[in-house]
């Protein structure tokens, strides 16, 4: 409480009157979802090998991916074409400087990704685990884990490639930003 007397004081703002914002909204093309969209069809195909083991488990699980078993059987059918993809991919649009840093970025993923998934199936075949024991059950838990990470990753690329937002996958994503 203030005392009658006193004169009140009047507050001067100096806060500057807040401006419009403007937002400027650049939508990714159509053509650039749908390129980086099918680039993760990449690993995808070259990863789902490793989901043998969690089949055999649960055969209902395998359910989701009999549509897709007569392109991956086309896929496989033809010599070399996880190669050819493989380099098509990687220099026809990776390095493609022509094209959106958006499409390059998602198919540098993607090819990432197919890189580390073959790490695993050669420290498999140098190693041999064996028909059974602690070396086959190292392999059963390595394949299912490599295969949940590679539909996780196909799935959550795939999706945020039809939204055209980035995604962003756990240790490809700095990779292919250094290779930027």
């Amino acid at each position: 409480l203030t005392p009658k007397f006193l004169p009140t004081r009047t507050r001067i703002s100096t806060r500057p009157k807040p401006t419009p914002i403007s937002a400027v909204y650049n939508p990714i093309p159509a053509t650039d979802r749908l390129i980086s969209a099918v680039s993760y069809f990449l690993p995808f195909f070259n990863g789902i090998q490793y989901g043998r083991f969690l089949f055999t488990q649960y055969p209902s699980l395998a359910l989701p991916f009999q549509p897709i078993l007569p392109i991956l059987s086309f896929y496989r059918s033809i010599p070399y074409a996880s190669f050819v993809t493989f380099f098509a991919l990687y220099l026809g649009i990776a390095r493609n400087e022509s094209l959106n840093q958006y499409t390059r970025f998602n198919a540098l993923q993607a090819v990432m990704l197919d890189v580390l998934l073959v790490l695993p199936m050669l420290i498999q075949r140098i190693f041999s685990p064996g028909q059974s024991g602690l070396g086959l059950q190292f392999t059963v838990w390595m394949h299912n884990g490599l295969f949940v990470f590679v539909v996780g990753c196909f799935v959550y690329g795939l999706v945020a490639c039809i939204l055209g937002k980035t995604p962003y996958l756990p240790f490809v994503t700095e990779a292919a930003n250094r290779q930027m």
